[in-house]
């Protein structure tokens, strides 16, 4: 894994056109996640008032980065969202990386490393000394992904499904 095959990626600012589509995609993605606990006109309020929460401004919210990856070609093979640790001090160095995410037709080529890659050298030019992020304990692709590029578990949750 790695080295000289990991595919390159350029990061660059999200259109206006492109954090539209983000949003419904993510919003889509929340409402397919709550609504296995909650009725759905619920779960679409829920997910609508997550990203409102942190975005208030869309794009040109403060400290809030929204960037497109690119292959060598330019073609869009991605996309991340960074901002503070909502869990942290403001001017703390502490990012949090929102969301990360590779395109269906392009997965399983290593651009999931590349764009990780280029976020932490993003975070660490904008003077910020650590990233954190969640992600599902189910979800084993991405922890083993984090793992591989150094993460730590810093806090876990944990749960049991009471029948």
């Amino acid at each position: 894994m790695g080295g000289m095959d990991q595919p390159g990626v350029t990061l660059r600012g999200m259109t206006e056109d492109e954090y539209r589509t983000y949003v419904h995609e993510v919003q889509a993605t929340v409402v397919r996640e709550l609504v296995a606990s909650m009725p759905e006109e619920e779960a679409r309020a829920k997910a609508a008032g997550g990203i409102a929460q942190y975005l208030p401004d869309g794009l040109a919210t403060p400290h809030h980065t929204l960037v497109v990856a690119e292959d060598a070609t330019g073609a869009p093979v991605g996309n991340a969202w960074i901002g503070p640790d909502p869990q942290r001090a403001e001017g703390s160095g502490a990012a949090w990386l929102y969301d990360i995410n590779v395109h269906p037709h392009v997965r399983r080529r290593g651009y999931g490393s590349a764009i990780l890659a280029e976020v932490e050298a993003l975070v660490r030019r904008n003077g910020m000394t650590t990233l954190g992020l969640n992600v599902v304990g189910s979800n084993v692709a991405a922890i083993a992904l984090y793992g591989k590029h150094g993460y730590v578990v810093s806090t876990m949750q944990m749960s049991k499904r009471l029948q």
